[in-house]
């Protein structure tokens, strides 16, 4: 079992992440870290394969756990294949469920997963695509193709609202670019993680997110202003259905396509009328769940880590720690600098008075 390893990023899930590593009893080397996250090593930047590579040569590590998708989109998982250091996160072909929306559809599509209706569209075709957005009466989600930070997706109400969307896509990518149109669904948005190593999955606690920039869930989408976990409301009947008719499938798929998928792996699912939908994939821890989920697991992550890399997962037991609600949230009071998460139990009592359980530095 690796008990020294190097964690990838720089943001507040990383510093999580590091929290809870080292509370398993690892020793976290973070690149590059920041200021805020004991261990981390400026130096060195997550994308620079090489430099990771000679750090954990000198350090005898022999394990990298990913926080961001830049690199498992980069191909961090392939750069280490043939060495004795194990990666745990997706090689660059299975990270497309993330960095590609077109894909990730087909993906879906292909393997009969429950989700929205869309089509897709090049940029030189966008004309199509507003003809599509005016047949829909502008009841879509505009989302661009690519990885975007969680900006890139466009929630909208009415044709103006998708026209505009169309238009900022345009003018921020230059050259050649896909989008993705989907009916737009109505209903509560629930995130599962689990760990996987394609063939089974161990699920942590359901978070709920707010991704829209100002209160009310209204503004514009962001990478995520705060969450929570447990999800009082993802009742057993829910979480059966979104098994049954996300989750199951997408194993399968994983089995079916041609690579090996190890790592992390986030369903963005909306709970609608007609059922759960999944919204879309993430290969990675997501953040800001992360914040909370990470708080509220009594089992050991190393463990689960060290157990899908050794295929061993069908042995291990996911315990969530017993009390009150996690809150997370972007800090807004100017006393507070906007760097700076805060994690808390989340009841009357704490709000009241200000408690706070565990802070990241972002």
């Amino acid at each position: 079992m690796s008990k020294e390893l190097v964690l990838l990023g720089s943001g507040a899930r990383e510093h999580a992440l590091a929290t809870k590593l080292r509370q398993d009893g690892a020793t976290v080397h973070v690149l590059p870290g920041n200021a805020g996250i004991p261990g981390s090593v400026p130096s060195i930047s997550a994308l620079d394969f090489p430099a990771i590579k000679a750090f954990c040569n000198e350090q005898h590590i022999k394990l990298i756990v990913v926080g961001p998708e830049a690199p498992l989109a980069a191909g961090v998982a392939d750069y280490f294949l043939d060495t004795d250091i194990r990666v745990f996160g997706p090689r660059r072909q299975a990270a497309t469920l993330e960095s590609s929306k077109v894909w990730s559809k087909d993906f879906m599509r292909r393997h009969g997963v429950a989700t929205a209706r869309a089509w897709s569209f090049r940029s030189d075709r966008l004309a199509e695509a507003q003809a599509k957005v005016e047949e829909l009466v502008g009841q879509v989600v505009v989302k661009y193709d690519g990885l975007a930070a969680g900006k890139g997706v466009y929630v909208c109400s009415s044709v103006a609202e998708a026209t505009a969307a169309l238009t900022e896509l345009r003018e921020l990518h230059e050259g050649w670019f896909s989008i993705l149109l989907e009916e737009k669904l109505i209903g509560p948005e629930v995130s599962l993680i689990g760990l996987t190593d394609g063939n089974r999955i161990r699920l942590l606690a359901p978070a709920q997110d707010h991704k829209q920039l100002q209160a009310g869930d209204e503004g514009p989408n962001t990478g995520g202003m705060g969450a929570y976990c447990p999800v009082p409301f993802l009742d057993d009947n829910w979480l059966a259905a979104i098994r049954k008719d996300i989750i199951d499938p997408t194993l399968r798929g994983l089995q079916a396509e041609p690579f090996d998928f190890i790592g992390f792996l986030y369903f963005g699912v909306m709970l609608t009328p007609d059922g759960p939908r999944l919204l879309e994939y993430n290969v990675r821890l997501g953040d800001p769940e992360a914040e909370v989920i990470l708080p509220a697991l009594e089992t050991s992550l190393l463990d689960l880590i060290n157990a899908t890399l050794d295929g061993s997962l069908a042995q291990t037991v996911v315990k969530q720690r017993s009390g009150p609600l996690w809150a997370w949230c972007w800090p807004r009071a100017a006393t507070r600098p906007r760097s700076s998460r805060l994690a808390f139990p989340f009841t009357a009592s704490a709000i009241r008075a200000g408690a706070r359980r565990c802070s990241w530095a972002a």
